[in-house]
């Protein structure tokens, strides 16, 4: 490599580097986290201990689902780019579907003063939702998943899990490890 050409190297490399920070890369310096600050910003010390207590044990299931949920979206994402181009929220996405995740961003886009979900139509699709469009596209998914009933009913259990504790509800033991078991069987299946 001539001298020119390494500066190039570099200097491209610098560019898609600075362009990936602008369009919203998350690095691994913007994932550490000071659980003590975040106690004391969000006023945790001032709740009653018990309800803490609780809550934070199910934000391990909260973790677990919203993990599992964005990966569904970038599995989805991910397989229609590669089977129908650019285009495929339009091509392989229904009407219905489309426009209530549609809805749901212009209704953020309302609310200038709260941090939105993103700018990708999938980030405001819904669990329920999700299923439909690897349902709706199964041929392109099948390779990887092979049965929509499985798919369906992994969905509305992880489903389930996430209304309780997002309603501020507790899982048992035996609910958390059920889930836990499902998340692990989907991503082993899953995995392209």
């Amino acid at each position: 490599m001539t001298d020119m050409s390494l500066y190039e190297f570099i200097y491209r490399a610098r560019l898609s580097e600075e362009a990936l920070d602008r369009a919203g890369r998350i690095s691994s310096a913007s994932l550490s986290f000071d659980h003590q600050k975040a106690r004391e910003i969000l006023g945790i010390d001032v709740l009653d201990a018990e309800h803490v207590a609780r809550a934070e044990k199910m934000s391990f299931v909260y973790t677990t689902v919203a993990a599992f949920e964005n990966s569904v979206r970038d599995l989805i994402k991910s397989i229609l780019i590669e089977a129908l181009g650019e285009d495929w929220w339009n091509l392989a996405v229904s009407e219905k579907i489309r426009r209530a995740a549609e809805l749901r961003m212009e209704e953020e886009k309302k609310i200038r003063w709260h941090v939105q979900r993103g700018d990708d139509p999938i980030r405001f699709t819904m669990m329920p939702n999700l299923a439909n469009i690897i349902a709706q596209n199964f041929e392109h998914f099948e390779p990887y998943l092979h049965n929509i009933d499985w798919v369906r009913n992994i969905f509305e259990i992880v489903e389930r899990s996430r209304n309780v504790i997002m309603h501020s509800g507790m899982l048992s033991d035996r609910d958390m490890a059920r889930l836990g078991s499902l998340v692990r069987d989907w991503n082993s299946q899953a995995s392209i």
